[in-house]
């Protein structure tokens, strides 16, 4: 009967493997994941340099992990029992207090975050005809240590502003997200369930820009300002999976004078009439609201009167903590170029030459900046 017992068990095992196997082949291959809001590891390039780099492996991992069969089942059964437990910990995300939730924020490498603003260093130095600013802001972990689960470790993301900010000071205006945000703290300015700022948070970001470059900012009673969903929940109930939360609003800001903006998707080669798109409200992914979600290039063009125009051309390079400023920026502005460097490969000294622009805002928020080594594509 043992023997039975273990035969069973041994078929069963290697059964399930073999059928796992199959189904990981015939399933299709999801490009993106909405469930987590990124892009999934494309399969990986059989090369000689891959290899000797270890970098087929690494990538070959990562492919199987993010195309395990039915990989959203099991987040979601993972989840459910950390919280049986009582786990206040789940896939990096903590469930804090007050109903916010947490990206997990431990020591960075200073060594390729000194990388990373050398090379923003080095690019200023070349172009000392532009005028440019880098703001760097904090996420919620860094606004609200004192929210976090007991005992949970985290890094302070205020000693990395300060470290890059004073990498930075010779070369470039640098404004500190810590400063923008502090006075406002007990506002609302973070989204509880994603790594986002919210609206009200980008119009604050907004007004110190504005005040930096001497424009006249408009105040929120210039603006109607309608809720659009009350019903997000974000990247960090996506990567957590933790249940019984109340979802975010979402809200915009749409000036009372307005003028029409044009925006140009160079990726898809499209040309829309706005800068919201409705149908993510419907979707996972609500935050793609702003601007249709990431894109490697765009263009907003913008019919300012006389009056209106504080300057003519900028060029925005940023993560997604830009999404929701562009928008304002749009009110001062005629042309705003937009690029995303973890998805655009040209070069950034060509792209200021063709198209005369003499002004550039770095726009990233502080975890993305020290894990993300697309900085060094400047140079």
């Amino acid at each position: 009967m043992k023997q039975i017992s273990e035969r069973l068990l041994v078929a069963g095992f290697i059964g399930t493997t073999f059928l796992i196997a199959i189904l990981f082949f015939i399933l299709p291959q999801q490009r993106f994941s909405e469930l987590e809001n990124r892009y999934l590891q494309a399969a990986p390039q059989l090369t000689w340099d891959n290899l000797i780099s270890k970098k087929f492996a690494e990538e070959a991992e990562s492919f199987i992990t993010d195309h395990f069969p039915f990989r959203d089942k099991w987040l979601w059964v993972k989840s459910t029992s950390e919280q049986a437990r009582l786990q206040q910990e789940n896939n990096g995300i903590y469930n804090g207090k007050d109903g916010y939730l947490f990206e997990k924020f431990l020591e960075p490498d200073y060594t390729k975050v000194q990388q990373y603003t050398e090379s923003v260093n080095q690019f200023a130095s070349k172009h000392p005809e532009v005028n440019m600013t880098f703001m760097l802001a904090p996420t919620s972990i860094g606004l609200y240590p004192e929210r976090l689960p007991w005992l949970a470790p985290s890094y302070p993301q205020r000693e990395v502003n300060r470290f890059i900010g004073h990498q930075m000071e010779d070369e470039i205006t640098f404004i500190d997200g810590f400063d923008v945000l502090t006075p406002h703290a007990s506002e609302s300015i973070y989204y509880r369930t994603d790594h986002h700022w919210t609206t009200y948070g980008a119009y604050l970001a907004y007004v110190a820009y504005a005040e930096q470059k001497g424009w006249q900012p408009l105040s929120q009673q210039d603006f109607l300002i309608e809720t659009v969903s009350d019903s997000f929940l974000g990247s960090y109930h996506t990567r957590s999976q933790f249940t019984g939360l109340t979802p975010d609003f979402i809200e915009v800001y749409k000036p009372r004078d307005s003028a029409p903006t044009e925006m140009y998707i160079a990726d898809s080669n499209q040309t829309l009439t706005g800068m919201y798109d409705e149908s993510f409200l419907a979707k996972k992914d609500q935050y793609s609201y702003f601007l249709g979600g990431v894109h490697a290039l765009m263009k907003l063009t913008t019919e300012l009167d006389s009056q209106q125009v504080a300057q003519d051309k900028l060029l925005v390079i940023k993560d997604s903590y830009a999404h929701n400023v562009l928008p304002f920026l749009t009110n001062h502005v005629s042309e705003i170029h937009v690029i995303d460097l973890r998805y655009y490969n040209g070069s950034i000294t060509d792209y200021l030459n063709e198209n005369g622009i003499k002004d550039v805002l770095f726009l990233f928020n502080t975890a993305t900046l020290v894990e993300d080594a697309s900085l060094l594509k400047l140079n």
